[in-house]
């Protein structure tokens, strides 16, 4: 059920370049916020801007009164956010979208997952959550320069990790695709556009793997069509709201432009 939420800034920290690491605290029971959902944040205490930004959940700690968000300070909106302090109040809606399948991962399953910058941040929850349930967990993730990482540590603890630059000057010089192979039961990904094209390219026909897409987004609960994707299904004629539809979806089933 998406409620509107006020909740307290408990710390608000840059950890990259222009990425934050945005705790929230709350008495409200955060642990039906499944890994893939979104939240919808009201960034300043009036009307511009006017929209609310969505950001997607890296983490719930293990009590459900603590939401981790990492976001890039880029826009207008963001940077607001990024000036809020400890005991400030935000506004959000919550939780939104569709979350990650996970009732094929087993005890013992290969999952890979395969991230480029803020895609990154939601992985780290869903993996959290399978290396729990026993499964093996590998993570591939991208980013242009050894000054943008972030959460390498956090992925190694749960799991065989790679990280990827474009200017070689940290890791593997390259794209996350560089690194793939088929040795997963399971994939998961979260990125910019061209690199999950990059990644459908390379997952063979009858493997299970999901994306989950990267939108501008105004209203968030599906009503202005503002982030609408076309279906690769020939007899699909309607569009699908990545907000209510999505933002996670089996990874041949849009059409990336």
């Amino acid at each position: 059920m998406i409620q509107q939420i006020q909740t307290k800034v408990k710390s608000n920290e840059l950890i990259a370049d222009k990425i934050y690491k945005l705790v929230l605290s709350d008495d409200f029971d955060l642990n039906q916020f499944l890994p893939g959902k979104f939240i919808h944040i009201k960034c300043a205490d009036g009307l511009d801007p006017l929209l609310r930004r969505p950001m997607s959940i890296c983490n719930i700690n293990d009590s459900g009164d603590e939401m981790v968000v990492l976001y890039r300070a880029d826009g207008k909106g963001t940077k607001l956010l990024s000036q809020k302090n400890p005991g400030d109040e935000l506004d959000m809606l919550a939780p939104l979208g569709v979350e990650f399948p996970t009732e094929q991962v087993k005890a013992g399953s290969k999952v890979l997952m395969i991230g480029g910058g803020i895609g990154v941040p939601p992985l780290y929850y869903l993996s959290r959550k399978l290396k729990a349930q026993g499964a093996q967990i590998k993570a591939i993730l991208g980013f242009n320069a050894a000054k943008d990482v972030f959460y390498e540590d956090e992925f190694k603890e749960l799991g065989e990790t790679y990280i990827t630059t474009i200017d070689g000057r940290y890791g593997h010089q390259g794209l996350v695709t560089d690194l793939m192979d088929e040795d997963y039961d399971i994939l998961y990904t979260c990125g910019p556009t061209a690199m999950i094209k990059a990644v459908q390219a390379k997952v063979p026909e009858g493997k299970l793997a999901y994306m989950s897409l990267e939108e501008r987004m105004a209203c968030g609960i599906g009503a202005c069509l503002a982030c609408v994707s076309k279906s690769t299904d020939p007899n699909c004629k309607s569009y699908n709201r990545v907000c209510t539809e999505g933002p996670v979806f089996p990874i041949n089933s849009i059409d990336l432009l």
